[in-house]
């Protein structure tokens, strides 16, 4: 089993103990090693193999979680899983993917209804079931629904985070056949979408059938559903396609630029060419009149040849980005290396799997001039969040930290924060007089995800118009695959966190990215600034920052309108405002 399997099995058990009523620490545990394994960058099979002593020192990976990673990889089964899973159906883990279908919810619905599946569930949505339940009513039914139609719209695609992993390993793995040159990930994953329906290959090589036959041995691979001489397809274990193609060397460059789309941006391009006397295709650009192509063997060949400077992939969805680039106005492309920080982190004081002194170690290694750490506050009782006793004690081990960091003559800064819950009624979960002691403070939504737009909205602005938060974090509260965005009229957010000098934040948590590229491209527009940030739980996490990243470059934002490219400085003065 690799890491996100076994990651999978822990969250199951998480939700199996929440369906079932159990102990909230355990849940916790479980769902914290989920988190942490999903983001270690090594494997637990190559880390096992190595001797079971590798295994220890994993942040929030006590014995027992340990020797279950241990069943998982010797037996590929885990026998408290199983244990849970003959209590509860294993339909009820699918119906909590049902958007406003939590665990207390399912458990309910099952309790009284009898439902155990996801099918099951629209059933009794569609004949009027739900309504006449505790805590729901007609409204709720037809949020079920929606919520149910959209999950069955979804299905069949994959977290970016999930895709990427699968594209490295295929990428590697197609390099090992001798003679192999160029072999790059093309389609909706070179542009850095946050759903990908299928994996798209490009490879160029001296011998392609050697290439096929290797392609469609790897072990991860559950059903081939062709195999040519210049095309075969794939279906992983996982459910994901795999599309691999060997094309000529001479219009490699032509086939990355159409294979990598998106469908609107080619057709905008080819129109174009069509107008300048040009045609575009997969093997190059030509001239309408003739067969012998005029470019087509590097990708910025195909745009020159059209009077255009290559355009970044994660712009391609025909959003304005042509008659930009005519225009010489296509953004600058923000990189990794232009963040200088993280503005939201978490430590084993809430939810996070490593301390204070772990966590500042590896953002000082990743070259950070500063972290934020934003521990949850006391409403998120899942996440253990801190009271203010406990946020004092805090202010004073980093006041600590940061003396000890100066005497080393380290140029770096650890700053106090916390990660506020934003209430229903829109008042913050810490008392003003305690934020005020810090210097970011991140402001969330992590309950009541039902209300109307305008409820929604107006919670939000309260907790702005305090005037003591830095940043809205993850403003859209979204689970990509698991929870639609809750409504929220995101205009007037932005016009009221712009009249007070608050920032959005674009988490960087691959299963959330939010805000979206839409979402971005609407704050360049208003002027307000975008904190993107990892919303790390463990030192692995902070590696998530390239998702964001690439997140902003498909919203059009530079290093500009980012606040965290800002030397410390600069930032504290824009804190403090």
């Amino acid at each position: 089993m690799d890491n996100s399997e076994i990651a999978k099995v822990f969250e199951e058990i998480a939700d199996l103990l929440e369906l079932t009523g159990g102990d909230k620490f355990r849940i916790r545990s479980y769902r914290n090693a989920g988190v942490v394994i999903e983001g270690l960058p090594e494997s637990l099979k190559s880390l096992y193999a190595a001797g079971e002593e590798h295994l220890l020192g994993i942040p929030g990976i006590g014995e027992s979680l340990r020797g279950k990673i241990v069943e998982l990889l010797t037996t590929g089964r885990c026998a408290y899983h199983d244990e849970l899973l003959k209590e509860m159906p294993a339909g009820m883990l699918e119906i909590l993917k049902v958007s406003g279908v939590g665990p207390k919810r399912a458990s309910l619905i099952h309790k009284e209804l009898g439902v155990s599946s996801v099918e099951e569930l629209e059933k009794a949505a569609h004949a009027g079931k739900l309504r006449d339940l505790p805590g729901m009513g007609e409204t709720s039914e037809q949020k079920i629904l929606k919520a149910i139609k959209d999950l069955k719209a979804r299905s069949g695609k994959f977290r970016i985070s999930v895709a990427m992993k699968y594209a490295a390993e295929f990428t590697g793995y197609i390099k090992e056949v001798s003679g192999t040159q160029d072999v790059v990930p093309a389609g909706s994953l070179r542009r850095w979408k946050d759903e990908i329906g299928d994996l798209d290959i490009l490879a160029t090589c001296k011998d392609p059938a050697k290439v096929m036959d290797h392609f469609v041995r790897h072990p991860d691979i559950k059903e081939v559903l062709s195999k040519g001489d210049t095309k075969s397809t794939v279906v992983l274990k996982v459910g994901l396609q795999v599309d691999l193609r060997v094309l000529d060397k001479k219009s490699f460059g032509a086939a990355l630029q159409y294979f990598t789309g998106s469908k609107s941006h080619n057709v905008a391009l080819r129109d174009r060419a069509k107008r300048m006397g040009l045609k575009i295709s997969e093997y190059g650009v030509f001239k309408e009149d003739g067969e012998k192509p005029v470019a087509g063997k590097k990708e910025e060949e195909v745009y020159k040849a059209v009077g255009l400077p290559w355009i970044p992939p994660e712009l391609r969805e025909n959003r304005g980005e042509i008659e930009a680039a005519e225009e010489g106005r296509l953004p600058e492309s923000l990189r990794v290396e232009d963040i200088r920080g993280d503005l939201h982190s978490h430590t084993r004081e809430s939810d996070g799997g490593a301390t204070l002194e772990e966590m500042a170690e590896a953002a000082m290694k990743r070259g950070y001039e500063y972290l934020a750490v934003t521990d949850h506050s006391k409403a998120v009782g899942i996440a253990h969040g801190l009271d203010e006793k406990r946020v004092l004690a805090q202010i004073e081990a980093i006041d600590a930290l940061n003396r000890k960091l100066k005497e080393a003559k380290k140029k770096f800064t650890v700053l106090k924060g916390t990660e506020v819950d934003i209430r229903a009624d829109g008042t913050l979960d810490h008392p003003e007089s305690l934020l005020k002691r810090l210097d970011c403070v991140v402001a969330s939504v992590h309950s009541s995800f039902g209300m109307s737009r305008d409820e929604m909205t107006l919670r939000i602005l309260k907790a702005i118009r305090t005037g003591r938060i830095s940043i809205i974090g993850h403003p859209t509260g979204r689970l990509i695959g698991e929870r639609e965005p809750f409504e929220l009229d995101m205009e007037a957010v932005m016009t009221e966190a712009k009249k007070y000098g608050v920032a959005l934040e674009l988490n960087s948590y691959p299963d959330r990215l939010d805000l979206n590229d839409i979402h971005c491209k609407l704050a360049k527009e208003k002027g307000v600034l975008v904190a993107i940030s990892t919303d790390a739980h463990s030192t692995s996490h902070f590696d998530n920052i390239s998702y964001g990243v690439h997140t902003a470059r498909r919203g059009w934002l530079e290093r500009k309108d980012i606040l965290n490219t800002r030397p410390l400085k600069e930032l504290l003065k824009i804190l403090k405002r």
